[in-house]
C-alpha cells in the first residue's frame, strides 16, 4: 500500500472490523493546475487540501478521507503534486512523491481540465498510469473531465477523447467547483476499492498533522492573495498551537520567501497585504478548529530553501 501510512484501526465488529465494508487509496494524476485539489475537497466535503489559479500549488502528498458509513464505504483520496519536469530539489522530491503514492494506489484517477481539452500532457500521464497498471496487475485508471459545467454541449469532443486514453477504463464529467457529478464518481470510486475494513477512523477527514493542515490553509491565502506578484518560493510553518482557557485559539507562523524584494511584496504597503493574509486564513483556521482564533503571522527570508535538503526535510517534503 502507499508508504508511510498508520496502522489500520484494531479490528473490531462492523467497518472497522471489514465486515461488508470496502475501501482503498485513490491517487489522483494529472497536469498542474486541473482542479485535483478542489475535486478531493468536493470528495471530502471540506477543505484538505488548498486549491489555486496557481499551478503547482499542491506539494505533498495530501490525503483526504472519504466515509460513506450508510454504504459502508471509505475513500483515501491523494492528492498528488502535479506531474511535472523537475527544476530543483523541491519539484525532483514532488515527483517522486507522485511516483511513490500512484505505485501504492488501489485505484488511479486522471483529472483532466475539460476547457482545455485532451493535450499531450494528459497523453504521457495517461500512460504513466498504464505502465504502473502493468507493473501491479490491476490498477483500475478512472478519468474525470474537470469543469465540465463551463462546457455545454462542447464537452461530448473531450469526453470522446478522454475515453480514447491510454489505460483508460471509465469517464466521468464533473465539476469539482459546484459539485455536478461528484457523487457519481465518487459511488463509482466506492464501488471499486477493494473490501476491506476502514484504514482511518470514520470521523477523520485528513491523515494531515494539525500544524501542516494549518499551514496549508496560512499558504493557500498566501496564493489567493499575491497571485503573480509572488513565483512559488512561498513556504509556511507554523511554530505554535495553543489553546488558552477561554477557549481562544493562539496560533504563530511563519511565511518563508526566497528574497527581501518578495518579502516586501507579501507584507504590502504598511502591511496590508499581509493583514489580508491574515484575515483570510483566520477564517479557514477557525472553521477548522471549531473556535476563535488570534493568528500572528511573521514573514521570513529563506534563501534558496527550495534547493536545501535539510530544509526540505524539516518541512516533511519527502
Amino acid at each position: 500500500m502507499v508508504s508511510e501510512l498508520p496502522d489500520p484501526p484494531e479490528p473490531e465488529s462492523g467497518a472497522l472490523s471489514g465486515t461488508g465494508t470496502r475501501s482503498g487509496f485513490v491517487g489522483l494524476a494529472g497536469r498542474p493546475n486541473v482542479g485535483k485539489s478542489t475535486l478531493v475537497n468536493a470528495i471530502v466535503g471540506t477543505k484538505v487540501a488548498i486549491s489555486s489559479v496557481r499551478p503547482q500549488t499542491t506539494r505533498r502528498a495530501i490525503r483526504g478521507v472519504a466515509t460513506d458509513p450508510e454504504a459502508g464505504t471509505q475513500l483515501v483520496l491523494v492528492d498528488l503534486p502535479g506531474v511535472q519536469r523537475p527544476r530543483d530539489e523541491l519539484t525532483s522530491r514532488m515527483q517522486k512523491t507522485v511516483e511513490g503514492e500512484l505505485a501504492g494506489a488501489d485505484v488511479a484517477l486522471l483529472v483532466i481540465n475539460g476547457e482545455e481539452g485532451v493535450g499531450p500532457g494528459d497523453r504521457f500521464i495517461a500512460e504513466t498510469l498504464l505502465k504502473a497498471r502493468q507493473g501491479e496487475g490491476s490498477l483500475p485508471i478512472i478519468c474525470a473531465v474537470n469543469k465540465a459545467d463551463r462546457l455545454g454541449r462542447n464537452i461530448v469532443p473531450v469526453l470522446v477523447a478522454a475515453s480514447e486514453l491510454a489505460g483508460v477504463d471509465e469517464v466521468f464529467p464533473v465539476s469539482a467547483l459546484t459539485g455536478e457529478g461528484v457523487p457519481e464518481l465518487a459511488a463509482h470510486l466506492a464501488s471499486i476499492v477493494p473490501a476491506g475494513p476502514y484504514l482511518y477512523p470514520p470521523e477523520d477527514r485528513s491523515d494531515q498533522p494539525r500544524e501542516l493542515l494549518l499551514a496549508e490553509l496560512i499558504r493557500g491565502q498566501s496564493l489567493i492573495r499575491t497571485r503573480d506578484e509572488i513565483p512559488h518560493s512561498v513556504e509556511v510553518r507554523v511554530t505554535r498551537i495553543d489553546q488558552r482557557e477561554d477557549g481562544l485559539w493562539l496560533v504563530d507562523a511563519e511565511i518563508w520567501v526566497e528574497s527581501d524584494s518578495q518579502k516586501k511584496i507579501l507584507i504590502g504597503k504598511k502591511g496590508f497585504k499581509v493583514g489580508e493574509i491574515g484575515t483570510g486564513a483566520r477564517k479557514d483556521i477557525e472553521n477548522e478548529l471549531g473556535g476563535k482564533v488570534h493568528l500572528d503571522l511573521q514573514v521570513k527570508v529563506k534563501r534558496k530553501w527550495r534547493r536545501d535538503q535539510d530544509m526540505l526535510d524539516r518541512l516533511g517534503i519527502d
